[in-house]
């Protein structure tokens, strides 16, 4: 009998691959933090500017930094525990990182409201910037306690799951926010954009390898980053260069601004602020209609997320998987973050670009690097992210094909059904911000008159119904489909009764719109807005999956008959 190698040397510690894998995920978590930096530092959301920068620099991104890493390194440990349980080499880390949801509907929903109760009590700008500081603690701790408690029933919710349901959302999210968005970059701007993204696709579709062992990754964001600066260079030397070399061109003053922020900002523990907050319930009772929905939106994303790694061949413990999700959220908030962190779509992508548990230890550490040393302003300035977007591209492309191929044959137009509501959610996504960019009419002004307005045949309402709680409608749908296709009617009926008590709740299809900013509205809550939202109960659509459900029942009734007929005959 052979003697087996040592199993440290079956899973080592860094592999070349890993630096694919930590060019693609360092990007997508650096898009969080300049979405933080830009969103929270807005005088007209969360007034982090100036006199208040301090919060951002010496609060929230150390604080991002302690969950990131807190995570990452647990992440990388697990897959090592399991690479030397299996004796398996090719094990990959669950990616993790800061929930891009939450982060958008914390800022405009939670800390934005109350920088302006602030304002509007009289509180010096300072003063009103702490306590939207201080209402996105709370917050995030709400949501970190949903995930980490939520995690000791997730198990049950999967095994009762068919894995096109919770394969399908997220393809939907693949297909729309990550692949979607990132292509409509790419084509802003070409220059930049569309060499790296040749690389890219030499690199993982052709697996042609590059000279040295370079990585693709590495190799697509320096020929990004070096002709942004060769533009620049032509820009200066050529005032009246055309607008698309201007348009893909860098800012040099940018840098010395970014050198600004540079110094050394260690985190401190915020746990006082949080406590203080929880002890009036004032503060925090009007928040549970926000901060439920995104806690339940986090788990089951992350729920998702795991059953894709096992998907690719990485089964992990959901129990331990979620709680540290959990945990790095609750971390977050205990040190002066106000966004809760997430197990990342994008597994089976890492996995295909030959990442293992590497790379989500060094996203770890540079990402903890870059926010205690307040580098990330400096980055942003140096490398455009046109660059890098390539990567994450391929990621969409392929959890999208992943749902297909890791389901039953027969289950692939359940994953396609499921798909829809994801696609709405961003096709209203880019509906609103073009309502927010053009400054002028608003939503409410267009539907107000004709709540089933007809906009190039696309109906706004029903994508705002479809759209709110996707996550949830994504998965019901799909499992409906996915049932039916085994003929277990009941088990699809039971599902449409899940899906008209969810819309009868709220969780989803239910919103009040206000101006152009879209909110969930519960059964038993009342308008932030009476006066001037216009205000959608979804009773019709529960109404309307328990009509589905009785359809239901009663094929299985009618099949259940003719079967015995059958066979009595």
């Amino acid at each position: 009998m052979n003697a087996q190698p040592p199993a440290g040397n079956l899973y080592p510690y860094f592999v070349r691959r890993d630096l694919d894998g930590f060019f693609g995920l360092f990007v997508d978590n650096l898009i969080q933090l300049l979405l933080i930096l830009t969103l929270c530092s807005s005088p007209y959301l969360c007034g982090m500017n100036g006199d208040s920068a301090y919060l951002l620099y010496r609060h929230i991104l150390p604080g991002a930094a302690v969950s990131i890493l807190i995570g990452n390194l647990f992440y990388a440990w697990q897959a090592r525990k399991l690479a030397l349980a299996t004796g398996r080499s090719d094990v990959t880390a669950l990616p993790y990182g800061i929930n891009t949801p939450s982060l958008l509907v914390y800022v405009f929903f939670v800390m934005a409201p109350a920088f302006k109760k602030g304002i509007d009590d009289g509180l010096s700008r300072v003063d009103a910037a702490e306590a939207a500081w201080e209402m996105g603690l709370l917050a995030c701790i709400g949501s970190g306690l949903i995930e980490f408690f939520g995690a000791f029933v997730a198990d049950a919710i999967r095994k009762q799951t068919p894995r096109a349901a919770l394969l399908s959302t997220l393809a939907g999210i693949a297909i729309g926010f990550i692949s979607m968005t990132f292509a409509l970059q790419i084509f802003q701007k070409p220059l930049i954009a569309m060499l790296p993204l040749a690389i890219v696709l030499i690199t993982y579709f052709a697996r042609v390898p590059f000279p040295f062992h370079l990585p693709g990754g590495l190799v697509s964001v320096a020929l990004g980053t070096a002709i942004a600066w060769i533009l620049t260079t032509l820009v200066s030397a050529w005032p009246d260069a055309p607008q698309q070399l201007k348009d893909s061109a860098m800012n040099p003053r940018a840098i010395s601004e970014a050198t600004e922020q540079l110094g050394f900002y260690l985190p401190t523990f915020a746990g006082q602020r949080v406590f203080e907050r929880l002890m009036v319930m004032s503060h925090w009772l009007g928040m549970l209609t926000v901060v439920i929905p995104m806690g339940l939106f986090n788990l089951i994303g992350s729920l998702q997320n795991i059953e894709s790694a096992e998907a690719s061949g990485d089964k992990y413990s959901t129990r331990s998987s979620l709680a540290a999700n959990g945990l790095g959220t609750i971390s977050a908030a205990l040190f002066g973050s106000c966004f809760p962190t997430t197990i990342y779509i994008g597994h089976p992508g890492w996995k295909g670009l030959g990442a293992r548990a590497g790379y989500s230890t060094l996203n770890g550490i540079v990402v903890t690097f870059i926010c205690f040393t307040g580098a990330i302003s400096l980055i942003n300035s140096l490398i455009p992210m046109e660059s890098g977007i390539a990567i994450v591209l391929w990621i969409g492309i392929i959890i999208t094909a992943q749902a297909f191929a890791a389901v039953p044959r027969e289950h692939t137009p359940a994953v396609a059904v499921g798909l829809f509501p994801a696609i709405a959610a961003w096709g209203f996504t880019v509906t609103q911000g073009a309502f927010f960019k053009a400054n002028g009419k608003s939503l409410y002004d267009l539907m107000k008159a004709d709540p089933r307005a007809n906009v190039s045949d696309f109906v706004l309402h029903g994508m705002m119904s479809l759209q709110q709680g996707y996550i949830f409608t994504c998965m019901i749908l799909a499992a409906i489909s996915a049932f039916l296709i085994d003929r277990k009617f009941v088990t699809a009926g039971v599902w449409s009764i899940v899906g008209a008590l969810f819309a009868f709740v709220g969780l989803t299809h239910a919103y009040q719109l206000d101006g152009n900013t879209v909110d969930f509205l519960f059964a038993f809550s009342n308008p932030a807005n009476p006066q001037g939202a216009l205000i959608y109960r979804s009773w019709d659509v529960a109404i309307g999956y328990l009509l589905m459900s009785a359809a239901f029942f009663g094929v299985a009734w009618y099949a259940r008959g003719r079967e015995l007929g059958e066979a009595e005959h």
